[in-house]
């Protein structure tokens, strides 16, 4: 199987294969085709197998489609360290860049007042810890 197969946006695919990536691996085969679905996913796999890539790509060929709302994310990503946060953010900016989309990312020990600035212009993804997320 490859990328081409698996339903994304052409510019979601550029953005892969400028990553260096031909190939999916099993956990983004079968996770992708649900996420594009708009279905609930649960996916388990070892660490480096591509997960996070799982929901992102998908995510951003579905996020093509829509329309933003002024100043309101259009994605809410929840997770639970600020190392996950920032892999995520890193999967958006990397796989996103053909993409005119706003990005933010909001976890605890940085200054919340740079963060709240950067959510109050609007973003089209929200990433954000459990604890910041409630301040």
């Amino acid at each position: 199987m490859s990328f081409d197969s698996l339903g994304l946006s052409q510019k979601v695919l550029d953005a892969v294969k400028a990553s260096g990536y031909e190939k999916p691996t099993p956990i983004q085969e079968q996770a992708i085709p649900h996420v594009l679905a708009k279905r609930d996913v649960m996916g388990i796999a070892q660490t480096g197998t591509g997960k996070t890539a799982s929901f992102v790509l998908p995510m951003l060929s579905l996020l093509e489609r829509g329309r933003a709302r002024a100043r309101m994310p259009r994605t809410l990503i929840l997770e639970p360290t600020r190392e996950l946060a920032a892999q995520v953010e890193e999967n958006f900016v990397r796989y996103g860049r053909n993409h005119k989309l706003t990005v933010a990312l909001l976890i605890g020990g940085v200054s919340f007042e740079d963060q709240f600035r950067k959510l109050d212009r609007g973003v089209d993804v929200l990433i954000a810890t459990p604890g910041r997320l409630l301040d």
